[in-house]
């Protein structure tokens, strides 16, 4: 398969599998001016599939940064207000949104904490809205992410600059199970196996999860009406997309007030344009009573700190250290795909539909059965091929879930 083939099989998969543009639909892209002749092929794929109207938000590295190196610290306090109008007319007329990512992992590094936090505070009150659609699955929303000189620059620094963005490139396909036949086929029945182990789950209905390796000791009560669910969600509309792609993971969401003990990372989080690492957080009824960081510590503070519901856990979600991200032994600095090589967990907001009837739920409602909910939702990779997890079935009976990194059963 050409280089040429393989992009367009990547550009046909985000429009079929990852946002499964409809006929008559608007599909709204968000990405940067590194990924120019790649979203045109995309938003050529999305006419192709029937779409009413595609339109694309192109952001420049370089701007973005200029802002925050001059503006003054009031100027992130005000979000601007036509970015959550153009999402809200989406979600009213039912489209799809899609993010292409190609983002500096270090774009933002050295920006002060205070206009970082200014901004998240503000774009978590003005994107009120879309956040509850996109938690609720009301819309149709995907990210996947095209390699640029800097991400790439940061992945692969020991080879010759002219090599980082095809090894980058290749990298990619691979993860997103492109190369080899059909990629939406491929898809189709990755998804088959991720429901299974999903069902699996679901089945054995545990009451705890009891998480153990170096630097990790954590217990996660989960409520009774937990849902584990994979990385493909469907809208009101019964239109099945594909969040994250790449996905290799099983998720739900922990009892909010049912954390207790402490937890490690194994791979930086990049957050804001910055990188976080060798970090550890302590917990006592759910709440993080200890944050320590080797590196990005004031940010970590910050990043628990947007709201209340930014001290507890909305997500826990398993993959396995064989996954196809872990075994290629790459750090991509990149959630997106680091999350899909590890054990991870989220602080922040809780996806809803993690909880039978979750979704009809009022937030006084989600509280009093457990369910978190915050302006924040940032996943950090906990994993590790030393990893046990029990399963604490109600009765009391203790099951091996994970060994050594991998699936017991």
């Amino acid at each position: 398969m050409t280089f040429e083939e393989k992009l367009q099989q990547f550009a046909e998969l985000a429009v079929k599998v990852g946002a499964n543009v409809q006929k008559g639909q608007t599909l709204l892209i968000n990405t940067t001016t590194d990924t120019v002749e790649f979203t045109r092929m995309v938003v050529k794929k999305a006419y192709e599939a029937g779409a009413a109207r595609v339109t694309v938000n192109f952001s420049d590295g370089e701007i973005d940064r200029a802002l925050f190196d001059h503006a003054d610290v009031e100027e992130f306090e005000k979000y601007p207000r036509w970015i959550a109008e153009q999402r809200d007319e989406l979600i009213e007329r039912q489209g799809a949104l899609l993010w292409i990512d190609a983002a500096d992992p270090d774009l933002l590094t050295g920006v002060s904490v205070s206009k970082l936090s200014a901004q998240q505070k503000a774009a978590g009150k003005a994107l009120a809205n879309y956040r509850d659609a996109v938690m609720n699955d009301k819309i149709a929303w995907s990210i996947i992410a095209v390699p640029s000189a800097s991400w790439a620059k940061k992945v692969f620094p020991d080879l010759p600059e002219t090599e980082q963005v095809p090894a980058l490139w290749d990298a990619i396909f691979k993860t997103v199970r492109i190369g080899e036949g059909s990629a939406v086929e491929n898809w189709s029945q990755h998804l088959v196996a991720l429901h299974t182990r999903a069902d699996l789950l679901n089945d054995k209905r545990y009451a705890k999860l009891h998480y153990t390796a170096p630097g990790t000791d954590l217990t996660v009560e989960l409520p009774a009406k937990h849902i584990w669910q994979t990385g493909s969600s469907r809208t009101p509309q019964n239109t099945e997309f594909v969040a994250n792609m790449p996905t290799e993971e099983v998720f739900t969401l922990p009892s909010k007030y049912g954390v207790e003990g402490f937890v490690s990372n194994t791979k930086p989080l990049v957050f804001q344009g910055n990188i976080i690492d060798d970090f550890k957080l302590t917990f006592e009824k759910g709440v993080i009573v200890k944050a320590e960081a080797g590196v990005g510590h004031d940010l970590l503070q910050e990043m628990i700190s947007a709201d209340e519901g930014s001290k507890y856990i909305g997500e826990i979600a398993l993959v396995p250290h064989e996954s196809p991200i872990s075994a290629s032994n790459i750090l991509y600095y990149n959630t997106l795909f680091d999350e899909n090589a590890s054990n991870h967990i989220a602080v922040g907001a809780a996806y809803p539909t993690c909880f039978e009837g979750g979704s009809e739920l009022t937030e006084e409602e989600m509280d009093m059965n457990g369910i978190n909910t915050s302006i924040t939702h940032e996943d950090f990779m906990i994993g590790s091929g030393d990893m046990d997890i029990d399963g604490i079935l109600p009765d009391g009976t203790v099951e091996p879930l994970f060994r050594k990194g991998s699936w017991a059963f």
